[in-house]
């Protein structure tokens, strides 16, 4: 059979797009991104309304004109509606939806959700950790060619997955001091860091950051200009820090079959609690800086069993 054609539905948040582009990388196809961005009355009432009524399909750039798509990938509240939309109007279309919906009302022929969720049932599919672009083959791709930069650091290399502040977790004046105290002594150690952040990062940890990868020539920190390393950072690493406002970075670490060390900043939440000791039956996971992992374990990732059962349904169908 031909490859399917697929659609990646969401808000935009690249959060919810990069493990819905792995999944369509993996399924061999080059996804179209159909972005929904409804009106605030309509988006109150998602993901139990309807969808924004200038984004129907006869309507001049609506998110759902046709052609439809044989696969579509939706995850995000407001993509649940939009999702339900399109399966009313283009039934042939295999509708998947990454994490829980929130409401039966979804249009999903397929939920994918990960362990620490309690959503169940005959069309849920239950991995340990999100999809994500980090197939194997990339990884080894990157450690046969190494970025000069990166391969001339002293070893152990250790990646350095800087998230920030959210919902559950803040970054007060001493969980920074403690978390850059960690890596210094890290540092002392021998080891060299290759530290990336995110959008969300405080700008006092950023700051201490940059001043930690200026005071040292062995730490690499990306500055957000020109291609993100983050893969290649992930491939060189004999080990990874990663903070825990994130159980997608924290499964992307995973996918190294590296020993990975968790900082808990301030707060926390039981799902990402149930996330990590769970990840933890699979994976070597400490505490960093106080309770370090060791050893290796076969690298966990989801997003090639996850394509797997997607292609298989479609083909059946």
């Amino acid at each position: 059979m031909t490859t399917p054609s697929v659609w990646i539905l969401t808000d935009g948040k690249a959060g919810d797009e990069q493990p819905l582009i792995g999944i369509a990388e993996a399924i061999g196809a080059t996804p179209v991104f159909r972005r929904v961005h409804p009106r605030k009355p309509f988006a109150w009432l998602m993901p139990w309304g309807p969808i924004d009524w200038r984004d129907r399909p006869g309507n001049p750039g609506s998110p759902l004109a046709p052609p439809y798509p044989d696969i579509c990938l939706a995850t995000g509240r407001r993509a649940v509606a939009y999702l339900r939309h399109l399966k009313r109007v283009s039934p042939a279309t295999y509708t998947v939806m990454l994490k829980d919906p929130r409401t039966r009302r979804h249009g999903a022929d397929l939920i994918i959700v990960q362990a620490h969720d309690e959503l169940r049932g005959p069309s849920v599919k239950v991995v340990t950790t999100a999809p994500n672009r980090l197939p194997p083959s990339r990884l080894d791709a990157i450690r046969k060619n190494p970025p000069g930069d990166l391969s001339a650091l002293p070893s152990p290399r250790l990646a350095v997955l800087v998230g920030g502040n959210s919902r559950h977790h803040s970054f007060t004046p001493d969980d920074i001091a403690r978390f850059i105290a960690g890596l210094e002594e890290r540092i002392a150690g021998g080891a060299s860091l290759m530290i990336t952040t995110s959008r969300r990062t405080p700008s006092a940890l950023a700051v201490a950051l940059r001043t930690l990868a200026r005071d040292n020539e062995r730490v690499n920190l990306w500055n957000g200009e020109g291609a993100n390393p983050l893969a290649a950072y992930m491939a060189l690493a004999d080990e990874l820090i990663v903070t825990a406002d994130s159980t997608n970075m924290i499964g992307e670490a995973a996918s190294t079959g590296r020993p990975i060390q968790i900082f808990h900043p301030s707060g926390g939440h039981r799902k990402i609690e149930t996330f990590i000791a769970l990840l933890s039956k699979e994976a070597r996971v400490g505490r960093f800086p106080d309770a370090p992992a060791s050893g290796t374990y076969p690298p966990i990732n989801s997003t090639a069993r996850i394509a797997d059962a997607i292609l298989a349904a479609w083909k059946t169908r």
